[in-house]
Parts: structure tokens; C-alpha cells; sequence
């Protein structure tokens, strides 16, 4: 354990924002979930809908560097690609 007082701050501002990622991280992932369950069951208007959250997440989140940019877009583009797929 640290025992100066800034080493200590560091690790508390570091859990606390490794929390927030993980969140963040987490909720995008079951967005996507969420939209491969609507394109199973047919719904391709609330699929729809639900990318547009998607997408939302990803570019809030790599803006914030919690996954990098081009994962990010990787992750939009295949998630329309199968949008388009099936409607």
C-alpha cells in the first residue's frame, strides 16, 4: 500500500475510473444484446432504434478512450452490416 499522500489519491481516482470504464463497457455491451435479440425475434424497426443508442455509446465511449476509435467503428459497421442483412 502507498503511503504518500498524492500515490494514494492516484489510486483511488484510478479504481474509481476503472469502475466508470467497466460500466460503460458493460452497457454498450448489452446494447448490442439487445439489438442481436431484436434482430432474432424480427423486430428490424425496434433493431433499428436500438442502433442509434448503439452508436451513441461506442462514439461517447471512444471519445472518452475507453475503447479506441477504430474499434468503435469496427463494432458500428458490422452491427449495420447485419441490419442490413436482414432488412
Amino acid at each position: 500500500m502507498a503511503n504518500i499522500k498524492s500515490a494514494i489519491k492516484r489510486i483511488d481516482v484510478a479504481n474509481r475510473n476503472n469502475e466508470r470504464n467497466k460500466a460503460m463497457k458493460t452497457e454498450v455491451k448489452s446494447s448490442i444484446k439487445k439489438f442481436e435479440q431484436a434482430l432474432n425475434a424480427g423486430n428490424i424497426d425496434e433493431a433499428r432504434e436500438l442502433l442509434k443508442l448503439i452508436d451513441k455509446k461506442l462514439k461517447k465511449a471512444a471519445h472518452k478512450n475507453i475503447i479506441h476509435q477504430n474499434a468503435a467503428s469496427r463494432k458500428m459497421s458490422r452491427l449495420t452490416l447485419k441490419l442490413n442483412k436482414v432488412g
